[in-house]
């Protein structure tokens, strides 16, 4: 199967919701393109949702989303196939607008609005963006029984990305749509991402550049009392708490894989996920030795051990270590080193957020023992979360052995969701 990146310009408009008070204004999707050529792109895509079983790649503002018809078994079911992702682990669905939405949670006798009650601050407030809500499956359901692996509710959230919802809208149906990686690897940000993973399991990759977020979506439970977060994103659980009804919302999910627990509420919580193939040591921001760098008897092992997750069998070879530094490392981490310069970018992902700083590792005698890599994703938390998977995924193309993660007090906003990731990906955590 030939994988092939089609490019679908940002200029100019994709579509607008119809005007509207309060969740009104997110009733009803029109698509709009000024781009001839970007219009034709949505619609040759929406054309094989419709009418193949092969998931479409496609961007979102938090990750890259596979996306395939979640009325249809066979196409969800090349979801789980093109990712090799459990069967038990169920997917989001995404809708275009909340008309679409009511089509599939059923009818309440009266005119109610389907829509739970607990929900609506939220919807309004976060949607479009980066919340999920789960929803009861009704029966019988217009969903394909892949979709909710089983479970008696759903999980939909409507993206916030002009070109997500306009395919959505095309296609005529809701999109199932867990990140399009290989499965437990890290969550891609770019189309280039997903040809690394995907190359030869999808034909169709739609390319609208780096995504803005750079992590996945808060999933949360309202149904039950009091509402939980069931995993954590691009929405904070400080923003959660301050909506009616939600001032009580409380935390239900855990930053290790649950691997041999029931089947998960919410994607994210029971398998290994976001993990490079390099081995990952991640300081906690409370780790004093970690302060300010790598505790140098860390070298020894990051020298000495396996190459890129593989024994040498005594063979003497040049590691290559990774750093990804935030709010407080200065670059190089403490580690010696020398020759430090910014490397060029010519084979680097073009949609990249940040420079790769390359140099000689030293050793206690300015000996030459390895290869440095050093990023800087900066102190703001929105532009770590959008540079963190990138970085791994940089660090894993350029074939480092041991990658030291500088991590951040999780305490508020999107902060929660970068360290749930890092301590999901992480080999050993330093805390």
């Amino acid at each position: 199967m030939e994988t092939r990146i089609v490019k679908v310009s940002s200029k100019g408009s994709l579509g607008r919701f119809r005007p509207g008070e309060g969740l009104a204004r997110l009733d009803h999707w029109e698509v709009q393109c000024e781009d001839k050529s970007a219009l034709k792109a949505l619609e040759k895509a929406a054309h094989e949702l419709r009418t193949t079983p092969t998931p479409v790649a496609f961007p979102t503002e938090t990750v890259y989303g596979l996306g395939a018809d979640a009325t249809r078994s066979p196409s969800v079911k090349g979801i789980y196939s093109a990712k090799g992702r459990p069967s038990d682990n169920p997917l989001i669905s995404h809708v275009c607008d909340l008309e679409m939405l009511r089509e599939y949670i059923g009818q309440i006798e009266g005119g109610q609005d389907p829509i739970p009650s607990r929900y609506r601050a939220l919807i309004e407030r976060f949607w479009p963006g980066p919340l999920t809500i789960l929803l009861p499956n009704p029966q019988p359901t217009k969903l394909a029984p892949e979709v909710t692996a089983g479970l008696k509710t759903f999980g939909v959230r409507m993206p916030s990305s002009p070109l997500a919802l306009s395919l959505i809208k095309l296609a005529g149906v809701p999109l199932a749509a867990p990140s399009a990686n290989a499965s437990t690897k890290p969550s891609p940000t770019t189309a280039q991402h997903v040809m690394d993973d995907l190359r030869g399991r999808i034909e169709l990759i739609l390319d609208g550049g780096q995504c803005a977020v750079g992590v996945e979506s808060t999933v949360v439970d309202g149904l039950c009392d009091p509402p939980v977060v069931l995993r954590p994103g691009g929405i904070g659980l400080d923003e959660l708490r301050s909506c009616p009804g939600w001032e009580g919302a409380v935390i239900a999910y855990k930053d290790q894989s649950e691997e041999g627990k029931a089947a998960p509420r919410a994607p994210g919580m029971k398998y290994k996920h976001y993990s490079p193939k390099a081995r990952v040591v991640l300081y906690e921001s409370s780790c004093a030795k970690g302060a300010t760098g790598v505790a140098s008897s860390e070298l020894a092992t990051a020298t000495n051990g396996a190459v890129n997750g593989h024994a040498t069998n005594g063979e003497k070879k040049m590691r290559k270590i990774g750093v990804i530094r935030t709010q407080r490392w200065k670059q190089g981490a403490g580690l010696r080193c020398a020759s430090l310069q910014r490397q060029k970018t010519v084979d680097q992902d073009q949609d990249s957020p940040f420079d790769v700083v390359e140099g000689d590792l030293l050793d206690e005698n300015e000996k030459p023992i390895g290869k440095i890599l050093d990023i800087d994703l900066g102190r703001d938390t929105e532009g770590i979360a959008r540079g963190l998977f990138s970085a791994l995924r940089e660090f894993d193309r350029q074939g480092a052995d041991t990658i030291f993660v500088e991590g951040i007090e999780d305490r508020i906003d999107i902060a929660a969701a970068v360290m749930n990731r890092l301590r999901k990906a992480a080999s050993e955590i330093r805390a």
